[in-house]
């Protein structure tokens, strides 16, 4: 059985491991150091308007489409960044003005933005979205739903500077 002399020697050893491995790693929370940016989908530009109008809201409402935006390497939440939404709805189909709207991200990198129910075309339900503001590389995405009842969804952005 090892026994632990708590001394002089064993004390500033211990202090020297801590500081060796990072307090801050102890105190801060975790990065994403690394992180990898977002591959734009097949089929996510399709029917994309560019400079579609930031909108509070598209069409009537009743379906939510969210999401966050961070910066690829180091995973930083990116305020002020445009995401555009469009999708095959209830009120209209993806290639109609009225189906598109923008909206901005949050200082935590968060957005949502309101939109009609998002019905099946080509028998799936999905969304489209687009980073496209310049600053970083353009990004489409295309998430598909689970169910056709469901009343959200969520797309998540990992930006690589332009």
């Amino acid at each position: 059985m090892t026994t632990f002399v708590l001394n002089r020697r064993n004390l500033l050893a211990a202090g020297g491991s801590v500081l060796a491995t990072g307090v801050s790693g102890l105190l801060l929370p975790a990065r994403a150091e690394g992180l990898a940016p977002t591959a734009s989908m097949p089929g996510g530009a399709n029917n994309y308007r560019k400079g579609a109008a930031t909108v509070d809201r598209i069409g009537k409402g009743g379906f939510w489409m969210s999401g966050t935006v961070r910066r690829a390497g180091d995973g930083t939440p990116l305020a002020g960044q445009r995401i555009q939404i469009w999708a095959h709805t209830t009120e209209g189909q993806e290639h109609e003005p009225q189906s598109h709207g923008a909206t901005l991200t949050d200082k935590n990198g968060a957005f949502r933005l309101e939109m009609p129910q998002i019905i099946p075309i080509f028998g799936q339900p999905h969304g489209h979205l687009a980073y496209d503001s310049g600053e970083f590389k353009t990004v489409f995405l295309r998430p598909v739903m689970r169910s056709a009842k469901d009343t959200s969804l969520e797309a998540h952005f990992v930006l690589q500077p332009a």
